[in-house]
């Protein structure tokens, strides 16, 4: 317990510099933006004086390595800025938009998982036949097809011509009231308040966008878990077991299963990563207010304040995704504890 503990503090060490490079890397980057957000703040009616003002009060007329100190010491007291395009605290801001991309994320993966790695299984185990064919169509049409075009044709079939789905537009139909925020997740806050209706709604809303992302990540993750799984079932270990008269089941699941889930954990950790920076085309086309699309309306306006406070979140999701990936190694296969390491 003792060396795991120190593992796990030598990993949030070794991420301070990652974190150190991401500030300095995003702070340049954004200021090499085109356009001025002093124009941008001031508005289409603003004189040059007015402008030069806003410029004065944002920082913009200090030097870089002013601006960056002056940055720095914000954050270490935990101020990201305030954005330009809305007018309000860039924590803030994230603070009420992080929860819908989570949200909309692991519904995406939960479901995916749910079918990628019983179909990588099962097309593993039967490699040629229907299954093994239908997995890699699956996987085939899921890289091939962009989310956006997915959500689309999503929307067409189950919205204007069956009509079954909710209108795409944002996390909850107008007929509802926002449930009381404790998590910022409306399926948790919903069902902790009691209100079933309110559950049912927020649940219908996040179908069509989930099962587009869904469409999207099953692809990786049904192609690594066969991979990893045709890899299993050859290894000496499985061949060993079933000399040894183990059952089909304690073979498949209890050996080549368990080694096979280390590199689908580690497939599951980076899509999950990507998608939730990557899944902006999925919240424009249904109105989901996540950070992907607020970074891109930043990055459109040069909001510096909000584009660097976003990425500055998403290494540290990154960085607690990979310290959280690490751990369950050492859970699935003891060999990847901390002596190994």
């Amino acid at each position: 317990m003792a060396r795991r503990s120190s593992a796990t503090l030598n990993r949030i060490l070794q991420a301070i510099p990652v974190l150190i490079g991401v500030v300095v890397i995003s702070f340049i980057l954004t200021r090499a933006l085109p356009g001025d957000p002093a124009v941008q703040f001031a508005g289409a009616a603003a004189t040059p004086e007015s402008i030069e003002e806003v410029r004065r009060s944002l920082g913009l007329d200090k030097p870089l390595p002013e601006q960056f100190l002056i940055y720095v010491g914000d954050l270490l007291q935990g101020d990201l800025g305030q954005s330009v395009s809305t007018g309000r605290p860039v924590a803030t801001e994230l603070a009420s938009r992080l929860p819908a991309s989570l949200e909309l994320t692991l519904s995406a993966l939960i479901l995916s998982c749910l079918i990628a790695v019983p179909l990588g299984v099962l097309a593993a185990t039967r490699p040629g036949t229907w299954i093994d064919q239908l997995c890699r169509i699956l996987v085939t049409a899921g890289v091939s097809l962009p989310t956006f075009f997915t959500g689309i044709v999503l929307i067409y079939v189950f919205y204007y011509l069956l009509g079954i789905a909710p209108s795409p537009l944002g996390r909850l139909d107008f007929i509802y009231l926002d449930p009381p925020r404790i998590t910022g997740f409306f399926l948790i806050d919903a069902a902790i308040a009691g209100d079933l209706e309110t559950w049912f709604g927020a649940l219908k809303q996040l179908v069509l966008p989930a099962t587009t992302l869904a469409l999207f990540t099953l692809a990786p993750i049904a192609r690594m878990t066969r991979a990893a799984m045709l890899s299993a079932l050859a290894a000496d270990y499985v061949r060993t077991a079933r000399a040894a008269g183990l059952g089909p089941g304690m073979v498949l699941y209890g050996y080549a299963f368990r080694n096979a889930l280390l590199p689908v954990v580690t497939t599951l950790g980076m899509v999950f990563s990507f998608v939730l920076g990557a899944n902006v085309l999925v919240e424009k086309v249904f109105a989901w207010p996540g950070i992907g699309s607020y970074a891109v309306e930043a990055l459109v306006v040069s909001d510096y304040a909000a584009v660097q406070g976003f990425v500055l979140a998403m290494a540290l999701l990154f960085v607690i995704l990979n310290l959280l990936i690490d751990l369950s190694y050492s859970l699935i296969d003891p060999r990847f504890g901390t002596s190994s390491k």
